[in-house]
């Protein structure tokens, strides 16, 4: 049975261990390919290596592909992104089918999307104006 736990195993610890000799490892392979001339290389009889053009050549299209990916990523998800004169940024089919229940008193009210009209009420109103409305608004969930 598979363990779905992310608290710290033995077997966990000794195959991270083991990926990270193998990453210095590799490492250390990539600077010897790098660094030490071919003829030494070819002395000790190593000779099947790839040209040093690809030691800077493979870093440089890693690069490249990882900041094209991030504008990619970037421009996509503008391209999704609803115009600043779309409704959608106002509201979407899950707010339109809200309940709006009156809260007990001292209870924590239910958690919904507050639709812009009720937000430009309490920016723009005065507070008579807005003392009216409430009561309007009570009335009418009285009724129903």
């Amino acid at each position: 049975m598979a363990v779905t736990s992310p608290a710290p195993l033995p077997e966990r610890a000794i195959c991270g261990f083991a990926l990270f000799l193998a990453s210095q490892f590799g490492f250390l392979l990539y600077l010897v390919w790098a660094y030490i001339p071919e003829s030494w290389l070819h002395s000790v009889g190593l000779t099947y290596w790839p040209q040093k053009y690809w030691a800077l050549a493979l870093p440089i299209y890693l690069l490249v592909a990882l900041t094209m990916s991030v504008v990619i990523l970037f421009g996509v998800n503008m391209i999704n992104t609803a115009p600043l004169c779309s409704v959608d940024n106002i509201t979407d089919h899950f707010a339109k089918s809200q309940r709006l229940d009156t809260a007990q008193d001292g209870a924590i009210p239910r958690l919904r999307d507050v639709s812009i009209s009720e937000v430009n009420h309490h920016f723009y109103l005065s507070q008579r104006e807005l003392k009216d409305l409430r009561n309007r608004v009570a009335k009418i969930s009285d009724l129903h």
